[in-house]
């Protein structure tokens, strides 16, 4: 069976560095891992080698976030580090790359999964696979091979159209724009839709900063219309924000070109604003699971809402003909309603002010199907990976 194969094939994959790097493994003794796997010197800093070698033993430092050293320069970036505990960075490497083979292999009734790390006194962590009826008994093909990564299956049934059976509410509008930017988590429009406004999003090349909302909001639009995007207010006409540049559909954004009247603001409009100091890695997402951090974020319509990390580096192939990667599940799904896409999770940062937060990702949707509950969108990381922008 074509599946099996696959599954074989991931087998021989699990023998990673991730695997070999345990509790109180020395130094020489991780150098000989490497030349015994093949590993070339050159590639340490990619392997994150460097990282391993310079930490004390039984912990690895990993960057955790991306972080401006001045609040007020966006181009002051710089990593933020963790030391974990090296059972856990293993058991966690390990399972993001059963899940991105997963995601590779997209086998029979496949439709989504994610990384669960456990806590760090547990040195574990766990995959949840979501397959449909058709699908294979995945957990019972991986059992042998995922050793310390607990597969947990389940499966969904009857995805259908989504209904929205949310009460209506009135949208939260922009208020303090009297410097001139905007501050995320308040209504923006579109010809035909509701959303919210993002925090800004930063592209080094150029230097350029940008609006951003969810781009499904623009769905119906894309064909007729220059994609301008709009902030309505409470007593007075509408603004124009700008004109989208660019449109990325599996990522769900939309980037948008400020005209000159109004920016975007690092800001959001929760009741202490806090200011957007950065952005958290992938690892950066699994401390917050690992020490029990909640995530929080503000809609339009919705307002301000917290809730529990479920998994990172999620797979999701509900919704569409292609897969979303590197997508965040937090909360219920009642913590976005219509007009809450675009909005961000967030937490504050953990080696920042009391005032000061990092992004997490972006809310994109929610579940609707029976059994399982949480919003779930893109993480930031990967605007990163795949863009080069940043908040």
């Amino acid at each position: 069976m074509e599946d099996e194969s696959e599954i074989d094939h991931l087998v021989q994959r699990l023998a990673t560095l991730g695997d070999r790097v345990e509790t109180g493994m020395d130094r020489r003794r991780f150098l000989r891992t490497l030349a015994s796997g093949g590993y070339a010197l050159g590639m340490a800093q990619w392997l994150g080698v460097d990282d391993f070698l310079a930490a004390d033993d039984g912990t690895v430092p990993v960057v955790t976030a991306l972080v401006r050293d001045d609040p007020d320069d966006p181009w002051s970036v710089r990593e933020q580090t963790r030391d974990v505990p090296a059972e856990w960075y293993a058991a966690v490497t390990n399972a993001f790359e059963i899940n991105e083979r997963l995601a590779d292999i997209a086998f029979t009734g496949y439709l989504g999964s994610a990384v669960v790390p456990g806590d760090y006194d547990s040195g574990t962590a766990a995959v949840s696979v979501g397959v449909s009826s058709e699908g294979h008994s995945i957990g019972e093909l991986l059992a042998d091979v995922a050793e310390g990564i607990d597969i947990d299956v389940k499966t969904i049934i009857e995805i259908e159209d989504f209904e929205d059976g949310a009460e209506a509410r009135e949208p939260r509008f922009a208020t303090g724009v009297a410097d001139g930017n905007v501050p995320s988590g308040v209504a923006c429009e579109t010809p035909s839709s509701l959303a919210t406004l993002a925090p800004a999003l930063y592209q080094p090349d150029g230097e350029r900063r940008f609006f951003v909302t969810a781009e499904h909001a623009f769905a119906e639009d894309r064909e007729t219309t220059d994609g301008t995007l709009m902030l309505p207010r409470e007593d007075a006409d509408a603004v124009e924000l700008g004109t989208v540049t660019t449109y990325h559909p599996v990522l769900d954004i939309a980037v948008i070109e400020p005209n000159g009247l109004l920016g975007p603001a690092s800001r959001i409009d929760a009741p202490s604003l806090p200011r957007v100091r950065g952005q958290f890695t992938r690892f950066g997402l699994a401390d917050l699971i690992a020490r029990d951090r909640d995530l929080e974020k503000v809609g339009a319509l919705s307002g301000h809402t917290t809730g529990k990390i479920q998994g990172i580096d999620a797979v999701t192939c509900f919704t569409d003909e292609f897969c979303r990667r590197g997508q965040i599940r937090w909360g219920g799904e009642m913590d976005l309603i219509d007009g809450d896409s675009g909005s961000v999770s967030y937490h504050r940062d953990p080696q920042g002010e009391d005032d000061e937060v990092l992004v997490a990702g972006f809310n994109n949707a929610r579940t609707w199907w029976p059994g399982q509950s949480y919003v779930w969108g893109v993480g930031a990381y990967r605007l990163t990976e795949e863009y080069g922008y940043h908040f």
